[in-house]
C-alpha cells in the first residue's frame, strides 16, 4: 500500500510540508521525508511510541522531523499557528471513530496549504467520511481490510 500512495503523490512530495497524525512507527513521514518532503511533524498519542520516533529520528540526524507528543485531537484544536501542511497521513487506529473528527478539525482551524493533498487509511467496512465541499477523492483502492484514498484538499482562506 505505501508503494502505491507514493506513486499516487508523484510530484506532491518533494518540498511538502507534512503533517502525519497518529504517527506509530513514523513510517509514512519518514517516507515522505526519505523522498524529499522539507519537515514532518509526526503526531503520536502512544509515549512509547513518541520516545521511540524521537529516537529514530535522531540516530538519523534529522532534524526535518519533529514528534508531538500529544492525543491527535488535542494537537490539531490549538490551530497550525505558524505552518500549513501540503501533505497530511491520516491513519487512526481502526474502530476509535477517530477519522471524521480529525477531518472536522484539519478544515477547521485551517492547517492545510491551497492545494494539499491527503491520504487517509480505514477499515474497508466504512464509508468515507463526510468530507469538507471544496475536497475530492482523487483515488481510492481496497486491500484486504483496509480501504485507502488520496483525497484533494482545496483549502478556502479564513475571512479577515
Amino acid at each position: 500500500m505505501r508503494e502505491t500512495l507514493f506513486n499516487w503523490l508523484q510530484g506532491h512530495v518533494v518540498d511538502a510540508h507534512c503533517l502525519d497524525l497518529f504517527a506509530g512507527s513514523g513510517a509514512l513521514g519518514l517516507e515522505a521525508l526519505s523522498r524529499g518532503a522539507t519537515r514532518t511533524v509526526f503526531v503520536e498519542s502512544n509515549a512509547t511510541a513518541a520516545q521511540q520516533l524521537e529516537t529514530h529520528l535522531r540516530s538519523l540526524r534529522c532534524d526535518s522531523g519533529t514528534v508531538s507528543h500529544l492525543p491527535a485531537a488535542r494537537f490539531l484544536e490549538r490551530g497550525p499557528g505558524g505552518g500549513n501542511y501540503s501533505l497530511v497521513f491520516l491513519d487512526p487506529p481502526f474502530g476509535k471513530r477517530l477519522i471524521q473528527n480529525s477531518i472536522d478539525l484539519l478544515e477547521k482551524h485551517h492547517w492545510l496549504t491551497a492545494d494539499a493533498r491527503l491520504y487517509l487509511e480505514m477499515e474497508s467496512t466504512l464509508v468515507v467520511p463526510d468530507l469538507p465541499e471544496q475536497w475530492q477523492i482523487i483515488r481510492e483502492q481496497t486491500a484486504g481490510n483496509v480501504r485507502y484514498c488520496l483525497i484533494q484538499c482545496h483549502s478556502v482562506s479564513p475571512e479577515l
